[in-house]
């Protein structure tokens, strides 16, 4: 399975469709109406569909640079909260009032497809390049609102009536907080720790960020508050702290991302019966419709006003709300509840999710392309680093990538702080010490020694020279990224 799941990236890069549509094919296809194999234990799926996401959003977390998503923060929680109760409304509504089903229903769909899937979205846009004011806002706000939805879902699912809606603002507010003290909490901790303890072996680096993002769910949800937004918001810090053996860590993480993916979707599929579909492919495709075409770009354009966003960023935000795991994994919640036609619930979400995804996800790209968003920023540098306990220095890797304006210099040039330098070059598979006069080029890996006194400034002044060549400096370049 496997084998086939990591086959099929290919087919869906190609295609410029989201992978999760292959994995759910394969769970339709080995299903009842496929193979043959039975599988219809909702609990079971909820359990992994909810360790999934943790692991998923822990590694978006990782990957999310945080000079990106800052200007973007206070547009992003607005959308994730303000702009996901308006979608709520707006869908619930078109779900009672066109799609004939009961308020109860029609608000648990509202909230269930109200939530954005950051994996789908970058999926489609991973050849597509953006500028990383729209790139911080996406990310945000895909990590922010599972959140409130995860509470609305839930409290719509409750037998008994619904709390009125100053109780539900209060519930969700309450959780945000404690959530958001958690994921902080722990992911200061836990930078703090991994940056003044030596592990052994390099390889349990990633293992012990892993654990510590798990940990801050665990803690949000013990503490009921949101552990989605605790794990979020600790693997954020984690990804942004410099520590050891960042890139390893961060490639560790994906790999477990695509095992999160993977084993959901393909169960998700397990759990579709697709000849009981046919009496719900026409609401799914009338609240979807209502959905892609009113909910969410009224959601953007009215939460985004006062942020003076240009009207193409807004068109793209409105057009780039994929759905894909989330809804699908919380369509479980009411099922699991009880709740009175859960099933149609599920298999209304799971038909929206792949007709809208097939819709919606090959033209983002193109539709980028025409509103002229896709713009090219300079590639960060590859900087690892590996502590030398005993040496009370570290030991810094840096992959000088396509389009550096390190291409060319001279290691002197560099100018690096007294307690760096330069120690070793990797050039076509060749490694030498390279002299002051030894002119730098582009896929050349070096080694640089740094103390900790002064390591923070190296790492400062070899992205500088990145980004603005040899005289960056004086160029005004301080080694902050574009857009920090």
């Amino acid at each position: 399975m496997l084998l086939v799941a990591v086959a099929a990236v290919r087919v869906s890069s190609r295609s410029g469709l989201p992978s999760l549509l292959i994995y759910l094919g394969i769970g339709v296809a080995i299903g009842q109406d496929g193979i043959g194999v039975s599988f219809n234990d909702v609990g079971l799926t909820q359990v992994i569909g909810y360790a999934a996401l943790v692991v998923i959003l822990a590694e978006g977390g990782l990957g999310t640079k945080w000079h990106e998503i800052k200007p973007a923060l206070p547009s992003a929680a607005v959308l994730s909260t303000l702009g996901v109760a308006l979608s709520v409304g707006i869908t619930a509504a078109a779900a009672h009032y066109l799609a004939g089903m009961e308020w109860r229903q029609a608000l648990i769909i509202g909230a269930v497809v109200s939530s954005t899937d950051a994996a789908a979205v970058f999926s489609v846009l991973r050849n597509v390049p953006l500028p990383s004011r729209l790139t911080g806002v996406l990310e945000a706000e895909s990590g922010f609102n599972d959140a409130p939805v995860v509470i609305l879902v839930v409290a719509f699912s409750t037998a008994g009536p619904i709390d009125s809606w100053y109780m539900l603002v209060g519930k969700i507010a309450l959780e945000l907080a404690i959530g958001a003290a958690v994921g902080l909490a722990v992911g200061f901790l836990g930078a703090y720790a991994m940056r003044h303890v030596a592990l052994p072996a390099s390889g349990l680096y990633p293992i012990a960020v892993m654990a510590i993002a798990t940990a801050a769910y665990a803690g949000g949800a013990l503490l009921h508050g949101s552990g989605f937004l605790a794990v979020y918001l600790a693997a954020l810090i984690l990804g942004n702290a410099k520590l050891p053996h960042a890139p390893a860590t961060r490639g560790f993480a994906e790999g477990l991302g695509w095992i999160a993916q993977i084993g959901m979707f393909v169960l998700l599929g397990l759990l579709v019966t697709p000849h009981e579909l046919g009496d719900d492919i026409l609401p799914a495709l009338v609240v979807g419709l209502v959905l892609t075409v009113v909910a969410r770009p009224v959601s953007v354009f009215l939460t985004t006003a006062p942020f003076r966003t240009p009207w193409q960023e807004k068109v793209l935000l409105s057009w780039a709300g994929l759905r894909g795991a989330v809804p699908i994994v919380l369509a479980t919640i009411p099922m699991v509840a009880g709740v009175n036609d859960s099933r149609t619930i599920f298999n209304i979400v799971f038909v929206l999710v792949i007709v809208y995804t097939l819709v919606q996800g090959p033209t983002l790209p193109w539709l980028a392309r025409r509103l002229k968003l896709g713009e090219t920023e300079p590639e960060d540098l590859g900087i690892e680093s590996a502590p030398l306990e005993r040496l009370r220095g570290h030991l810094l890797s840096v992959a000088v990538p396509e389009g550096s304006k390190m291409h060319g210099v001279e290691v002197g040039e560099l100018r690096l702080p007294a307690g760096a330098a330069v120690t070793l070059v990797v050039r076509d598979g060749k490694s030498f010490v390279p002299g002051p006069t030894t002119v730098l080029r582009r896929g050349d890996e070096l080694l640089v020694v740094a103390t900790d006194p002064v390591r923070d400034a190296a790492e400062k002044r070899l992205r500088a020279v990145g980004e603005g060549g040899k005289l960056a400096g004086w160029l005004g370049t301080a080694g902050t990224l574009k857009g920090k």
